[in-house]
């Protein structure tokens, strides 16, 4: 029996690669539905995304936020939507190509034996293309920290595309989830670890964006550095 699946995708300014991406999920035939969370992009992202609504019968879906919000809160309201609405499974998923829809039938194909699937960039060995050096070792550095104090036991502990279980999401306690950027993907995967769920990876090829400008700043790598602990005390603490 197909699921009914939702792919998350939170844009700010990503006029120029959405719809592209929207056609290209579809172009999967799968019973597969999108949801853009725009946070009031000044490239009018939003507004592209309100006039295509109708072409694709009730398939595409947005969430118009009144600012700059961000990523983890952006999520959350996805999730919410998708419990709402039933789905069985629920993918994050950034715009700007970095992550191939073609990879989400793999995804849904390992759902049967997981209630997380991550999509991993360093199962197996390194598959990143186009990051800078700096880039890279902040990343592996990241992911190794994180396993380090938490004992979480993923390889990539800060990728953003996944999918979960609706099960997963509606166990969790969504708004009490403050996080954003790296630091989200880590309280998600940490929480849902937590809890008893059987989280799986399976290796993609991870691609720089080649249209736009990163959201990674200073601030969300602190706020990273930081995370863990605080997961880290909550559930020695029993408060997560």
């Amino acid at each position: 029996m197909d699921k009914k699946t939702l792919v998350i995708i939170p844009t700010y300014n990503e006029a120029e690669n959405i719809l592209k991406l929207i056609m290209e999920i579809f172009w999967l035939d799968l019973p597969v539905d999108v949801l853009v969370v725009d946070d009031n992009s000044p490239d009018g992202t939003g507004q592209l995304i309100k006039r295509n609504l109708a072409r694709y019968d009730g398939r595409l879906h947005l969430i118009q936020r009144k600012g700059k919000m961000g990523l983890g809160t952006a999520y959350v309201a996805g999730f919410k939507f998708a419990i709402r609405k039933r789905y069985d499974y629920i993918f994050e998923m950034d715009a700007d190509f970095s992550h191939d829809p073609q990879e989400i039938p793999h995804f849904i194909e390992k759902m049967g034996d997981y209630a997380v699937v991550i999509g991993s960039r360093y199962v197996g060995g390194v598959r990143v293309i186009n990051w800078p050096l700096r880039r890279l070792i902040l990343s592996v550095g990241a992911s190794i920290y994180t396993r380090l104090v938490t004992g979480l036991p993923l390889k990539d502990q800060t990728t953003g595309f996944k999918c979960f279980r609706r099960g997963v999401l509606e166990a969790l306690d969504l708004d009490g989830i403050r996080s954003g950027g790296y630091s989200f993907q880590i309280e998600m995967n940490f929480r849902a670890w937590k809890k008893g769920f059987r989280i799986g990876e399976i290796p993609i090829i991870f691609t720089d964006r080649q249209v736009g400008h990163s959201k990674m700043s200073k601030k969300i790598i602190r706020e990273a550095v930081l995370m863990v602990w605080k997961l880290k005390i909550r559930s020695l603490l029993g408060r997560l």
